[in-house]
């Protein structure tokens, strides 16, 4: 079947529909595989849903860290919605086709939703340093306006990004293959599956795209850095600890995040192997998946919000 539709395409540039060929082609992986992603997006669903509503409904929790914990919560719910439920149609359908629409829609905001999750995790390392090293100007400087702002600017950035990335990739012509070596629709497998010259793309990539991405990085480690300095010049070791304990769950995400996308973008175009689909499935579901756990776990503040939840519903 997948030659056939590979030998229909040989003459076009636009094909109408493209080929994902998933995580395995085994027949047999199907419904394990099915079973597995879906629950990861129903663990993802439910548990990120239940941060945005244990921050909304206490109102202990109306603070600036937990209004970005919230709104990277609302991200990461977008982020694997926009990926798995294709996936899990296509692992139930013999033939596992994505339109050509469909498919650039899901580049961008598969682009638009990641780098939103970078720069939210960007605007919470600027917030902890704030906390620590300025705290009796926290109020006033991470005020509604400055949280607003920068989240406008999380949004804002990352689509316009994701928008010139899509538009010089519905440039190129396919029409060697239909066939994408991925489980959906990614910028770097589309790229290597395109016949015409991707240098543009590259560059763009190497250049704009390495901008966007550097803005985050560079608040989170400044941040950091800056933290460091701050929490080594307290005397006592508790009051480390308990400095660096706020930044705990943070810092596990942003370890988790960025160690898996770096894995993948880093490697030339040439080298896309099985292995960057994994660390791939790292940074678009499993990160999304553990962030509910890592800040509810780690977090005396998310325990007693998620606390008052539960019995509030319970009293209902």
């Amino acid at each position: 079947m997948i030659s056939k539709i590979k030998t229909r395409w040989d003459n076009l540039t636009s094909p109408s529909e493209f080929i994902l060929l998933g995580l395995s082609s085994r027949p047999q992986d199907q419904m394990p595989l099915f079973v597995l992603f879906l629950t990861i997006y129903l663990v993802s669903l439910m548990g990120n849903l239940v941060i945005i509503l244990a921050i909304y409904s206490d109102i202990h929790l109306q603070t600036p860290m937990y209004f970005f914990l919230r709104s990277l919560s609302f991200t990461d719910i977008c982020y694997t919605t926009v990926i798995i439920p294709k996936m899990l149609i296509n692992f139930l359908s013999e033939v596992k086709t994505i339109l050509y629409s469909e498919c650039m829609t899901q580049v961008y905001f598969c682009l638009s939703f990641g780098n939103v999750d970078s720069y939210v995790l960007g605007a919470m390392a600027i917030d902890r340093y704030v906390a620590i090293s300025k705290p009796f100007h926290y109020i006033t400087i991470m005020s509604s306006k400055c949280c607003i702002l920068l989240l406008v600017i999380s949004f804002i950035v990352p689509f316009l990004h994701s928008l010139l990335q899509v538009h010089l990739l519905n440039r190129l012509t396919f029409c060697a293959s239909n066939v994408i070596h991925h489980f959906f629709c990614e910028l770097k497998a589309m790229l290597k599956l395109s016949c015409s010259s991707t240098s543009v793309n590259e560059i763009v990539i190497k250049t704009e795209g390495l901008c966007v991405v550097m803005v985050p990085i560079t608040c989170i480690i400044t941040s950091y850095l800056r933290i460091l300095n701050t929490v080594l010049k307290i005397p006592s070791t508790a009051g480390k600890y308990k400095a660096f304990s706020t930044c705990g769950s943070h810092l596990t995400m942003v370890t988790l995040f960025y160690g898996s996308i770096s894995y993948v973008y880093f490697h030339p175009l040439n080298s896309y192997t099985i292995k960057d689909q994994i660390a791939t499935v790292i940074y678009t579901m499993l990160t999304s998946m553990l962030n509910p756990f890592i800040y509810s776990l780690r977090n005396k503040d998310m325990k007693q919000g998620l606390g008052k939840l539960i019995g509030r519903i319970k009293f209902q």
